[in-house]
């Protein structure tokens, strides 16, 4: 679709507001202290002072910042010109120096001319992008020899079932755009907001195997049976800060992880 950008941008600057006042996103706390990184990626990350990092698809910047936090120096970049001013002033208020671009990320080569020690990105991204060759193209471009690629996202498996978790709706694997109409947004379904949205669906063959043709070698790969977030309907908290759909229990994979590092030449 060649307007998915628009599309998408405009469904993200509808969430921001919502997003900053919700429970979902804890901003006071944050403002306090508290991190929104969870164990899943903190493991994978390891000690990041001093590296550089480049976040990609950063919303509103809270995982950008919490990276700063832990002493790294963090450029954030997101489609949605409203999470980047929102992202910009939380960094003031948060007194770190974390940068920020708005960009598309495919047009990201065009605006920044760096390499990055880590390239991360985090949970609900790569379903936005039409071409994930293109998507590891990027990453390979901004990491240095050696750089390490971490990422956490939600499992495919997920993708396929209807919002209520009754049957399986759309394909595993990459068919063609999905173009839906939501209403409210994950951090607050009862929020005043429709919007139209287009995404894909992305095999873990598909992130794998793009990944590998771009000179990324996998050193990790990991699947969980539960998310750090209650963003689906119909889950159930079985421990502290860890969620699954009640009806499955754990059964199926919620999230998968990937540590990988840039070849050196």
């Amino acid at each position: 679709m060649e307007n998915y950008l628009e599309i998408n941008r405009n469904s993200w600057n509808a969430k921001v507001e919502t997003h900053l006042k919700s429970d979902f996103y804890f901003v006071d706390e944050f403002l306090k202290g508290r991190t929104s990184l969870n164990s899943i990626e903190l493991e994978l990350l390891g000690d990041i002072k001093d590296k550089k990092i480049l976040h990609l698809q950063c919303h509103f910047g809270q995982d950008s910042i919490s990276l700063s936090r832990l002493g790294a120096q963090v450029t954030g970049i997101d489609l949605s010109d409203r999470a980047i001013a929102a992202a910009e002033e939380l960094a003031q208020k948060c007194g770190t120096d974390t940068q920020f671009i708005c960009t598309d990320l495919y047009n990201l080569p065009n605006v920044l001319n760096e390499q990055f020690d880590i390239v991360f990105t985090s949970y609900g991204t790569i379903g936005w992008l039409p071409d994930l060759d293109r998507w590891a193209k990027v990453i390979s471009q901004f990491l240095k020899p050696e750089g390490k690629f971490i990422m956490a996202e939600f499992h495919p498996v997920v993708w396929m079932f209807d919002d209520d978790f009754e049957g399986v709706k759309y394909n595993y694997f990459n068919e063609k755009a999905i173009v839906e109409t939501y209403e409210g947004t994950y951090a607050d379904q009862s929020a005043d907001i429709v919007q139209e949205y287009v995404m894909w669906n992305h095999s873990l063959a598909e992130v794998i195997q793009s990944l590998i043709n771009n000179g990324i070698d996998i050193h990790q790969f990991k699947e969980y049976d539960w998310s750090p977030y209650p963003c689906f309907r119909h889950v159930e908290e079985f421990e502290k800060g860890k969620w699954r759909i009640s009806k499955f229990g754990n059964k199926i994979p919620l999230v998968f992880a990937v540590e990988a590092q840039k070849k050196s030449s």
